[in-house]
C-alpha cells in the first residue's frame, strides 16, 4: 500500500501524494545484486583465463629460447668441423708438396728474401660453449 499524506490544498480539498522513497527502490536492489554477482564472476573467469594464457606463452617462449640455443650450438659445431677439415686439408697439401732439388743454380733476389708465404696461418680456437659469456647470452627465464 502506498502511504498517502493528506495536505490541504489551496481550494481546501485534501490532495493525495505518494511517498517518493517507497517500493520502487527496493525492487531494483535484487536486480543490482544479481548483476553485481554476474559481473564479478565474469571478471574472475577472465583473470583465470589470462593466467592460463600467460603460462602457455611463457612455456612457448622458453621452448623458443631452447631451440635457438640448440641451433646456435649446431652452427658452432658445424663451423668447428669445417675449420678442422680445412686445417687438415691445408696440412695434407703442405705434406704433398715436397720440393725436389733443382739441378740449376738459382740466385736469390735480395728484395725477395723474407719469410715464406706458403704456410697457412694458424686458425684461432673456436669459442667454448661452456664459457661464461655464453651462459650470460642465453637467458631462459622470463
Amino acid at each position: 500500500m502506498c502511504d498517502v499524506a493528506r495536505q490541504p490544498s489551496v481550494d481546501g480539498k485534501p490532495v493525495a501524494s505518494a511517498n517518493p522513497g517507497g517500493s520502487k527502490s527496493s525492487s531494483a536492489l535484487p536486480i543490482l545484486v544479481v548483476l553485481f554477482v554476474i559481473s564479478y564472476s565474469l571478471m574472475t573467469l577472465l583473470v583465470f583465463e589470462q593466467g592460463r594464457t600467460i603460462e602457455s606463452q611463457r612455456a612457448l617462449i622458453q621452448s623458443l629460447f631452447q631451440d635457438s640455443y640448440q641451433l646456435s650450438r649446431m652452427k658452432i659445431q658445424a663451423l668447428q668441423t669445417q675449420r678442422a677439415a680445412a686445417q687438415a686439408q691445408a696440412e695434407a697439401t703442405d705434406h704433398s708438396q715436397t720440393k725436389t732439388p733443382s739441378t740449376q743454380d738459382k740466385k736469390q733476389d735480395p728484395k725477395k728474401v723474407g719469410p715464406s708465404t706458403s704456410k697457412p696461418k694458424p686458425v684461432p680456437p673456436s669459442p667454448d660453449l661452456d664459457d661464461v659469456t655464453w651462459s650470460r647470452r642465453y637467458v631462459v627465464t622470463i
